[in-house]
């Protein structure tokens, strides 16, 4: 199995590799990665200037290639340009963080798989839920564990598995749940700070609005120490509204 795996927190990160090194027990895997961290950049792509690749190194042995852009850009100049094949499966993280409920749509790390599942690879985006994190042994095992579930049963074009990990020993972990998307989000602050100079600025912070209450939520399993596996898709389309709305008469005149 061929699988490219790509980050939000940049090349260097201890999160992908450990990643790669788990993936590597099954498969032949890539890393195209971000040269620098590209956290909460969403699905952001590059357009205004040029991309730059450079083959990476850690202690004198390639490890891969550093992109001067998002997760995104990673995934798609990677496949385009770099790979002579299209891999079997895209794998975006260990991010450092949870990526979980409204999140989502703000993560690189999730966008990068998003990305792959854009392009009809089947993609997992996985995450350990801390930002401070050390120990990735456990959600490589997860990584691995489900990259070999989806090469048996394959994925719905356009969805991916967005996991996140409890930051705790294996033996601390309840289990692993299957979930949904939940509606926590944050309540964002913009700290008003002022630097040496007297200038003013502004510093983004706030606090978690917790939502999610049943297991079946991603949120909520994470806070009780579940693995969260969240089949996702981005089809935006509120179908309720949308068949209300046929009542309009939009196109009619009045």
């Amino acid at each position: 199995m061929k699988i490219l795996i790509t980050n939000d927190d940049g090349i260097d990160a201890a999160g992908i590799a450990a990643l790669k090194k788990s993936l590597s027990e099954i498969g032949e895997v890539t890393v195209i990665a971000p040269r620098y961290e590209q956290s909460a950049v969403g699905h952001g792509i590059t357009m205004q200037i040029p991309l730059r690749v450079r083959e990476y190194y850690k202690n004198g042995t390639f490890f891969g290639y550093a992109v001067d852009g998002t997760p995104a850009d990673c995934i798609k100049i990677g496949i385009r340009n770099i790979l002579k094949e299209t891999p079997d499966l895209v794998v975006s993280g260990i991010n450092h963080g949870s990526n979980t409920a409204i999140n989502i749509i703000y993560s690189g790390t999730v966008s990068g798989a998003r990305e792959a599942s854009i392009m009809d690879i089947p993609s997992i985006a996985i995450s350990v839920t801390s930002h401070t994190a050390r120990d990735f042994e456990y959600a490589g095992k997860i990584a691995k564990l489900l990259a070999a579930k989806i090469e048996k049963h394959g994925l719905p074009l356009g969805t991916l598995l967005n996991v996140n990990v409890p930051d705790l020993p294996e033996a601390e972990i309840s289990g692993i749940l299957v979930t949904k998307q939940g509606k926590s989000k944050w309540d964002d602050i913009y700290e008003k700070r002022t630097d040496p100079y007297g200038h003013d600025y502004y510093w983004l912070t706030g606090d978690l609005t917790d939502a999610d209450k049943d297991l079946e939520f991603d949120q909520a399993a994470i806070k009780k120490n579940y693995v969260a596996v969240t089949p996702i898709h981005f089809d935006l389309t509120d179908y309720e509204t949308y068949k209300e709305m046929k009542n309009w008469n939009i196109g009619k005149k009045e």
